[in-house]
């Protein structure tokens, strides 16, 4: 995913990244390569920058966020985050990784449970998910909050587009016509609501009225039907 967003040169507080993703046979590269980060103490300097970065985007917003600021709260160098990261915004594209593997674990661990529950009915199985996606941007929101703002590395939005629609994908596989194919219309309307629902919850500013959204939303959403389905 990483190669989707390139980093002008020029940009403050990455230190001249040209892009982040490393380029082949490039320094950072070969750094990587030469220097195995398998050891506790990588590993340690790894989690504190990430850890710095977080609060410092999470505060200052990404444009805003300096190299010098994230360095300085990790307790490491400059040399230290180039060696991991090809900058910040390398940074910030890891934490989305993170956290994004963090909701399809949530969300894949609710399909799975209402499954096994018995639950059968794809738009209660798609409402278990859901429930799960939204619980997810409400326990950790000040990263869904960062990631929703729009304060992010250049192309950052088409990252954001690609995932958007590669959930419509996978929603796609729980909705059919009765002639076998993907109702198409009900996952664009699905996956819109989502999308708006969780907007709204990670920039809300109460959480206890942004859980409350979350449940009303999924109760509207919990009523809507198909056409094709009831014409069949």
């Amino acid at each position: 995913m990483s190669s989707d967003i390139q980093v002008p040169s020029g940009e403050t507080g990455t230190g001249g990244a040209a892009a982040v993703g490393a380029v082949p046979g490039g320094p950072a590269e070969q750094d990587r390569a030469e220097s195995p980060r398998g050891s506790e103490r990588g590993a340690a300097t790894r989690g504190a920058l990430l850890t710095a970065a977080r609060d410092v985007f999470a505060e200052s917003g990404f444009a805003q966020a300096a190299v010098t600021d994230i360095v300085a709260r990790a307790g490491a160098s400059v040399g230290s985050l180039y060696h991991h990261f090809n900058g910040k915004a390398d940074l910030y594209l890891t934490l989305w990784d993170e956290f994004q593997t963090r909701q399809q674990e949530r969300t894949r661990d609710a399909v799975h449970a209402a499954r096994a529950a018995g639950e059968t009915d794809p738009m209660q199985v798609f409402i278990a998910g859901a429930n799960a996606y939204l619980d997810g941007c409400l326990a950790d929101r000040r990263m869904s909050r960062l990631f929703i703002r729009g304060d992010g590395p250049p192309g950052f939005d088409r990252v954001m587009h690609k995932r958007l629609r590669k959930w419509a994908r996978r929603n796609a596989a729980l909705f059919h016509t009765p002639d076998g194919g993907v109702d198409e219309p009900l996952v664009i309307v699905l996956t819109g609501a989502m999308a708006a629902a969780v907007t709204e919850i990670s920039l809300g500013e109460d959480e206890g009225a942004s859980r409350r959204l979350a449940s009303d939303i999924m109760e509207i959403i919990g009523t809507i039907r198909s056409p094709r389905a009831e014409r069949s």
